[in-house]
């Protein structure tokens, strides 16, 4: 089912325009911090939808849209002549051919005119995306500078804080020293707690 056979040009122009400022609003307000993002996507849509418009006028020639006029040809029925007429079948069948072949390239000598026209606005879109995409890509790229920077400057606080972590570990004392400690305060206890319990 063809859902533009009611639309006629005018209004087949107005609705592209319609769809992309709609997509141009809903995702600006989706993605606000990313406004160039959005214009490219925005244009890219309406070179697209004019691309799509004049296919589909080439694919429809003789539509009354963008068609004025009768056909310029018409093949003569030579097939009701009398006495001959079953002679000339094939002679007629040959110039209904050949009208039908002028026919068509009237229509689309027609139709031509009105799909270049979206087609045009097409490419002028295509040329407005040009310097959006270098936009982006000065944006995208100034981007991944400042991580790398970012990224830098983490490391050197890494390397930092790992050489802060040394000269503490150097400070304290080391696990060995505290383990025998330990093991001599055991060793010095325990002739008390025997001599306790020799008292009771």
């Amino acid at each position: 089912m063809d859902i533009l056979t009611g639309i006629g040009l005018e209004q087949l122009r107005l609705w592209i325009w319609i769809l992309v400022l709609a997509f141009a609003v809903a995702v600006g307000l989706w993605r606000r911090r990313q406004l160039v993002a959005v214009s490219l996507a925005s244009v890219l849509l309406f070179a697209t939808l004019n691309a799509g418009a004049g296919i589909y006028i080439l694919k429809r020639l003789g539509d009354p849209r963008w068609t004025a006029g009768e056909p310029p040809v018409s093949a003569p029925e030579l097939s009701g002549t009398p006495i001959v007429g079953q002679q000339l079948v094939p002679l007629e069948s040959a110039l209904e051919a050949i009208a039908g072949g002028v026919n068509s390239f009237w229509e689309f000598r027609q139709a031509l005119p009105v799909a270049l026209d979206f087609f045009t606005c097409s490419g002028w879109a295509l040329l407005v995306a040009i310097p959006l995409i270098i936009a982006i890509m000065i944006r995208t790229f100034r981007a991944a500078r400042r991580r790398r920077k970012e990224m830098l400057n983490l490391r050197g606080m890494v390397v930092q804080l790992q050489a802060e972590l040394a000269e503490i570990k150097a400070i304290l004392p080391a696990p060995a020293t505290t383990a025998g400690v330990t093991e001599l305060g055991n060793q010095t206890g325990s002739p008390r707690t025997r001599r306790s319990r020799r008292r009771e």
